[in-house]
């Protein structure tokens, strides 16, 4: 909850400056490089689930999620934050919540290839998502506290 505060305490200190605009820009980009290391686990993660074609199929799903997969940072607004995102897979397949039915225990029903009256459940990587960042939350968090420092110290600066 204080990061919450802090952040939004630093959004108005942002907004108040002569040039908020290049201020919040460069923040942003610190909070979403903090994250980084984050996103490649999660891509690491969902490139690691196995296959069960027989043959290549395309587009190939673990890669077009894997490239959904990227820091998100919001300043302002209803909502202020930074968070990883999987964002969903338009036009993949017809299959655009492939990020978060392979998370599920419960997998996601299809049809059968050729056979539209047979339906099949299918299993992703279980979690492969939440385990990407299960121990790591509070280096994150700490990262991007980091980065609001940072900024909070350049503005704290230029004020004297």
């Amino acid at each position: 909850m204080e990061t919450h505060q802090g952040l939004n305490a630093l959004v108005r200190a942002l907004r108040a400056e002569e040039d908020g605009k290049q201020l919040r820009k460069d923040l942003a980009k610190n909070m979403r490089e903090a994250l980084k290391p984050g996103a490649a686990e999660a891509k690491s993660s969902i490139m690691a689930m196995p296959t069960q074609a027989a043959r290549p199929v395309t587009p190939a799903l673990r890669t077009a999620i894997a490239k959904k997969i990227r820091p998100e940072v919001k300043l302002g607004g209803r909502w202020s934050g930074a968070r990883v995102k999987a964002f969903k897979t338009k036009n993949i397949r017809g299959f655009p919540n492939a990020p978060k039915r392979t998370n599920r225990a419960g997998g996601w029903r299809h049809p059968v290839f050729g056979n539209r009256d047979v339906w099949v459940t299918q299993h992703g990587k279980r979690d492969w998502f939440d385990d990407a960042f299960k121990g790591r939350e509070g280096i994150y968090r700490e990262a991007v506290e980091q980065a609001m420092e940072d900024m909070a110290r350049r503005i704290a600066n230029r004020a004297d």
